[in-house]
């Protein structure tokens, strides 16, 4: 159950569009790069419908963030310049996504690399 210690006191996006900035209670300050949202999207589109099926999605480098919506008190929904905008990142995942953002880019690249993708178009 989410508590109101994990919900943020500040989302938004910079002038850019290429980060989301999250501010969780107590300071700690989250920056999110549109296309690590985009391609870590928690949409069925990108994760499937189990482990076996999670895509990988090259060729966003440029992707920006279009709008951000609440989804109840728990979430947001992300619209992206590439008309993505089915996944829910919840306030948890986006936290996750903040603290383990250099090893899961990581395994993003070695995947990208391992099936022959490029973040570019």
């Amino acid at each position: 159950m989410m508590t109101a210690a994990t919900t943020p006191v500040q989302i938004r996006v910079t002038p850019d569009r290429r980060t989301l900035i999250v501010v969780l209670p107590g300071g700690e300050r989250i920056e999110l790069p549109a296309e690590m949202l985009r391609v870590m999207s928690p949409s069925a589109e990108v994760q499937g419908h189990s482990p076996s099926q999670r895509q990988t999605v090259g060729g966003k480098i440029q992707v920006q963030i279009m709008d951000i919506q609440p989804v109840g008190n728990y979430a947001i929904r992300i619209m992206f310049d590439d008309m993505h905008s089915s996944g829910i990142f919840t306030w948890t995942y986006l936290t996750e996504l903040g603290r383990e953002k250099e090893e899961r880019w990581q395994i993003y690249l070695d995947e990208l690399k391992a099936k022959g993708l490029k973040r570019e178009r």
